[in-house]
């Protein structure tokens, strides 16, 4: 039913983005609950999108009008579940919504009935998916560990050793070495750690995302060294690789669990960085005083 209530020209235009927008994610939560193999996260999506076809629905009644949904928007959010998780997928595309309902809040309080929806979407839905429940950011803690532990010890060790050995062969082969038996070595910790804690069904998990996260940090270190001749562009790369590690990662973290970026981030460039300074500092040092000439 078509209200009677009279638009502005700026009003219609933004009820037809939001109009649009509420289409669009009432279709994305309707496909990620189909590819859901939790039945409980399903029920959430499902619920989700009836919230979100309500919202449309209330749109349209002033709109007049059918608004399609962005196919692009709905492949690429469902493509990101995928890849990168459900709870990331969701809570960045609702950052987006968020965006979107402070540019609309100012005209949307005279229209009957809008300012009820916007409370919706602000406290709501953001209720309901705080209830979706992903194995992977329960062990969001050993992913942190592992990388932070890979990047401070790796690149403070790949600092030290690159003006001291001055070959990316030889530095190559010390590091893969060293992170090898120091994702083992995290990997069993963190096992143990499990399991003194009282989590003994969760330890195996833990140490797994522990040593994998290790693991892919010490390859994308490791792997300037394999493909360049220099050492120094391989260290300036390296640690290049290693901003990019923690930038990415502190970004998936702040979106999946609400946490403040560029606190995190500085902190954890500041701490891996400074380490890998005073390594190599400590590297030429010890390369002058033991005399080492290879």
């Amino acid at each position: 039913m078509v209200s009677d209530y009279e638009l502005t020209a700026r009003q219609r235009e933004a009820v037809l983005l939001a109009q649009k927008s509420e289409t669009t994610e009432s279709l994305i939560y309707h496909r990620l609950a189909r590819q859901e193999k939790d039945p409980d996260n399903a029920a959430v999506l499902e619920r989700l999108s009836r919230e979100e076809r309500a919202h449309a629905e209330f749109w349209q009644g002033y709109s007049g009008e059918v608004v399609a949904p962005n196919l692009w928007t709905v492949r690429r959010v469902t493509w990101a579940a995928r890849m990168l998780g459900l709870t990331f997928a969701v809570k960045r595309m609702e950052r987006g919504e968020d965006q979107a309902q402070e540019a609309y809040e100012s005209w949307a309080t005279p229209i009957p009935g809008a300012r009820q929806v916007i409370e919706d979407e602000e406290r709501h839905e953001c209720s309901l998916i705080e209830m979706i429940d992903e194995e992977r950011l329960r062990y969001v803690g050993s992913m942190v560990l592992g990388l932070n532990d890979a990047l401070v010890e790796l690149t403070g060790t790949l600092a030290g050793i690159t003006f001291a050995l001055q070959n990316t062969r030889l530095i190559a082969m010390t590091g893969l070495v060293t992170g090898i038996a120091a994702s083992l070595s995290m990997a069993a910790s963190e096992y143990l750690s499990s399991k003194s804690e009282g989590e003994e069904e969760n330890a195996g998990k833990s140490a797994l995302y522990t040593g994998l996260a290790y693991i892919f940090t010490v390859a994308l270190l490791i792997l300037p060294y394999l493909l360049l001749s220099s050492y120094v562009g391989a260290l300036i790369w390296t640690l290049a690789n290693a901003v990019i590690i923690i930038l990415v990662f502190t970004y998936y973290v702040s979106v999946a669990k609400d946490l403040p970026f560029w606190k995190r981030f500085l902190e954890m460039a500041g701490i891996s960085l400074g380490v890998a300074a005073f390594s190599f500092v400590v590297g030429i040092a010890v390369r002058e005083v033991l005399g080492v000439e290879i």
